[in-house]
């Protein structure tokens, strides 16, 4: 936190500066103690603790009882999701996503897009000891994940030119894809085959498979995937979870106002 920029404002805006400062460092680890808050934020621990447990009567923050750390509650994921531009969104596909994650027994995902990158807005968890680790609210990128393909895949040329103006190729393993023109060519093979994949692009020894999720106007407004790793995926099974992913796209995008299911339609129908 910026003392200088802090020692300028006025009590009320520099308290406000505080809480916002403690709630963004409890959104990047999962639980934290008052001591590294301290250190990391720059302020006296006894300010700390005071914005905490205020921040934890009014149910924002929780309480780990045996280990003393604090974390953001649930409360606070529901006041980030009023932000989604389809708030119902998350409540109608949490069902379909747990029957994926009960067939698949893999971790399934839900995201959208924010700014030129994903931000995954609900979870379910694996079955397994071993599965992907993620969290609801971490970011992820455009062009080596299954969300971030379908995304792109759907969505009008000249949306997706200015969306990807801002987008990083950035490498994260071998197997990325790393220039626009590549990424383009990408797109074109996920509408054709009508899902996406990340084949260890982004994190290794995952696989991910994903489906778009579209609104009244046919426009991908959200992915689903389910994520593997690699040594519990099946090439010859892939068909039945991509199956899976699109039944319950279409029914989550039925009611959301879709009367047409892009996925449904004849090879090249929907090309724009």
């Amino acid at each position: 936190m910026d003392d200088s920029l802090d020692s300028k404002q006025p009590e009320s805006v520099a308290a406000v500066l505080k809480v916002f400062a403690i709630l963004q460092a409890l959104s990047e680890q999962r639980d934290t103690g008052i001591s590294e808050l301290s250190v990391r934020l720059a302020m006296p621990k006894a300010t700390v603790y005071r914005f905490l447990q205020t921040m934890k009567t009014l149910g924002f923050v929780r309480q780990e009882v045996d280990s003393e750390r604090y974390g953001l509650s649930m409360k606070a994921f529901e006041l980030g999701a009023k932000a989604l531009q389809y708030p119902e969104l998350v409540d109608l596909a949490k069902h379909h996503m747990q029957l994926v994650a009960d067939a698949t027994g893999e971790t399934v995902h839900l995201g959208t897009l924010i700014d030129s990158e994903i931000i995954y807005v609900h979870k379910v968890d694996s079955r397994h000891m071993l599965g992907m680790y993620s969290r609801v609210g971490r970011r992820a990128p455009l062009h080596c994940t299954a969300i971030g393909k379908v995304l792109m895949a759907w969505e009008f040329p000249e949306r997706r030119d200015r969306i990807l103006q801002g987008a990083v190729f950035e490498r994260f393993r071998d197997k990325t894809i790393t220039d626009r023109a590549g990424y383009l060519a990408e797109l074109e093979r996920v509408r054709a085959q009508g899902f996406g994949e990340d084949r260890e692009e982004f994190d290794d020894h995952v696989r991910c498979l994903g489906v778009p999720i579209f609104d009244r106007l046919g426009m991908p407004i959200a992915g689903m995937s389910v994520s593997f790793p690699t040594f519990r995926y099946d090439h010859a099974k892939a068909p039945q979870v991509v199956a899976l992913l699109k039944d319950a796209s279409r029914d989550i995008s039925a009611r959301l106002g879709c009367t047409k299911f892009p996925l449904d339609a004849p090879e090249g129908a929907a090309q724009r």
